[in-house]
């Protein structure tokens, strides 16, 4: 072999080599990943709400679609086993459950907390506060996703909103209610801060998972009950034990599902699979609201022309003493804790700026142009 040719081999041969070196390493070094973004895991999720009930367990945007989502959106990488109340856990012991990592997940509403973090209850509703699409707006454009992890975080625990029914209804009353002192010794169903604020006004505050509210309104138990909106309030039969059915939505004027996680078993996923979850859980914040409005309109025609329902606004005399009182309550809860005045302070400073925008764009719509006067 000549000096030239020998010199060719020993140079191809050494890139050659370093080459095949390379590429060795490279697969050595890739290998790791690769397995990471081939495992799989399998988890479980509870839920506040009893079988079969819709939205909170079952149709489009509910958690039972949210995890059949993910296991399809993940090629089967993540799968998610879900348990309604009662199944695995009683309703509302999801919290205990997911931050002790008994399970993985859990679907309520982050209100049900309120007796261990009063915060909490921001990320689901305020009186007076925002409608869907500010709630929205706060959670993913303006820091309230942010704020809701930053409370979380000593617990353990990260959130998503994962639903949204929209505007609920005041709520379902054995007698009618035409002035502030038909609320003295009323006892009501009633979550979240609006209970707060009912106390206020002398209403015997009771909360009451969803499985026991016919039940309850029926037997006299309770003299008021709110759930939800037309179409899951006649599912449970409250039009069968009161008829009188309020309106004005003051105390939700939307309602967030909570997706509750261990913060562990989130931080344990790749970060494809953590992506899967958050725009699985986006979407079905979107469906259900979307399947909500698509049906209240005609079971709220159901139970007033069928089925013998008096629906109608509060007076407005209430609302705006409800109003004052639910200002002097959240300021006077906020003032005790810094961390649940931040969340307070940033609450209100955008409900603020977003209704000046709902003030000319929102507020014309449902007044003038999509007022039945006209048209039809």
């Amino acid at each position: 072999m000549t000096n030239l040719k020998r010199r060719d081999f020993l140079t191809k041969s050494a890139f050659g080599t370093a080459a095949v070196g390379a590429a060795a390493g490279a697969a050595v070094f890739a290998t790791p990943h690769i397995a990471r973004a081939q495992e799989s895991f399998n988890w479980k999720m509870t839920n506040a709400y009893g079988p079969g009930s819709p939205f909170y367990v079952t149709g489009p945007g509910s958690p039972e679609d949210f995890c059949k989502r993910v296991t399809e959106m993940s090629s089967g990488r993540l799968n998610i086993q879900h348990f309604a109340a009662g199944e695995l856990i009683p309703a509302l012991e999801g919290f205990d459950a997911v931050q002790a990592g008994t399970v993985e997940m859990n679907a309520a509403n982050a209100y049900f907390w309120a007796g261990k973090i009063f915060a909490a209850q921001y990320f689901t509703t305020v009186p007076f506060g925002l409608n869907f699409q500010g709630m929205n707006a706060w959670l993913y454009h303006a820091g309230g996703l942010e704020l809701w992890h930053e409370l979380y975080q000593p617990y353990g625990l990260i959130a998503f909103p994962m639903g949204n029914t929209g505007v609920q209804m005041t709520g379902w009353f054995r007698d009618p209610i035409e002035s502030l002192d038909d609320f003295n010794g009323l006892k009501m169903r009633i979550p979240g801060l609006a209970g707060k604020v009912y106390q206020q006004i002398g209403v015997e505050v009771k909360l009451l998972p969803g499985g026991e509210i016919f039940p309850a309104l029926e037997r006299g138990v309770i003299d008021a009950a709110e759930f939800v909106g037309p179409y899951q309030d006649r599912r449970l039969g409250l039009q069968k034990a009161a008829k009188y059915y309020y309106t004005t939505g003051w105390h939700e004027p939307s309602n967030v599902t909570e997706l509750l996680i261990n913060q562990k078993a989130w931080e344990s996923l790749p970060a494809d699979l953590q992506a899967i979850v958050k725009n699985a859980a986006q979407a079905c914040n979107l469906d259900s609201h979307s399947w909500c409005e698509a049906n209240n309109a005609a079971a709220l025609r159901d139970l007033v022309e069928n089925q013998g329902v008096i629906a109608q606004t509060l007076p407005d005399d209430v609302v705006n003493k409800l109003k004052g009182i639910t200002k002097e309550t959240l300021e006077a809860e906020a003032a005790k804790d810094p961390l649940t005045k931040k969340v307070h302070d940033a609450f209100m400073a955008f409900r603020d700026t977003h209704r000046e925008w709902a003030a000319v764009s929102e507020k014309p719509y449902h007044g003038i142009i999509s007022s039945k006067d006209g048209m039809s």
